[in-house]
């Protein structure tokens, strides 16, 4: 069987995989698909709507009139319709997305999405990449980090207080965990983000594809 050229990171939020998968995506020379920003432009979407976020067939329809591209920057990254990142990452999003999330269609519409945008190869960043959407993937890892560095790693991309990011990364925790427990994947590499900086962090990535996957090495 030939496996999708895909290195699936899955983690939770706060843990690096945005800064992981831009850099590998870059080394690697493939796209990098962050996943959440479509189930943010669909929270953000449902907002500007009105539409409610226990409203499965509201956002149902709404999911399906969303549109996907990559960029031409290096690496190439996702852009889900008109939304930019700052409104993407904004609270009331940040408070909505799990919940969006959480309807068995909607997930299934965003899988497929997904599927069609890593065919080609990439490198995607979500909750249930390796799991799920790419069980098959050429690599698969998972990122984890303890509370307190998750914390600061949002509070400084997100240039907000860290008391007010902290008690939002907990509840996200716990809206999370309804819909897809944080485990890793089958044979995932398991790498521990608090302890490692950016540049380490890539190093162990880039190491775990030449083990697994050296045909993803340009």
């Amino acid at each position: 069987m030939i496996r999708p050229r895909v290195v699936a990171i899955d983690g939770a939020a706060g843990s690096g995989k945005s800064t992981l998968a831009r850099a590998l995506a870059r080394a690697l020379g493939l796209p990098y698909v962050n996943t959440g920003l479509m189930y943010r432009a669909l929270a953000a979407s449902a907002l500007a709507g009105a539409v409610r976020a226990d409203d499965g067939g509201g956002l149902l329809a709404l999911a399906r009139g969303l549109r996907y591209r990559l960029t031409e920057a290096d690496p190439p990254e996702l852009v889900v319709d008109r939304w930019d990142e700052a409104a993407l990452t904004a609270p009331e999003v940040e408070r909505t997305v799990s919940t969006v999330a959480r309807h068995p269609a909607v997930r299934g519409l965003m899988r497929d999405a997904q599927r069609a945008l890593g065919r080609g190869g990439a490198v995607m960043e979500g909750r249930d990449i390796g799991t799920v959407v790419f069980p098959d993937a050429a690599v698969k890892l998972f990122l984890r980090a303890e509370a307190g560095a998750r914390v600061e790693r949002r509070a400084e991309e997100r240039a907000r207080d860290g008391a007010d990011i902290g008690e939002e990364l907990r509840e996200r925790d716990r809206r999370d965990a309804r819909t897809n427990p944080l485990t890793p994947a089958d044979g995932a590499v398991v790498l521990d983000t608090g302890a490692l900086d950016a540049s380490a962090t890539l190093e162990a990535a880039l190491a775990a594809v030449r083990a697994q996957a050296p045909e993803l090495i340009p």
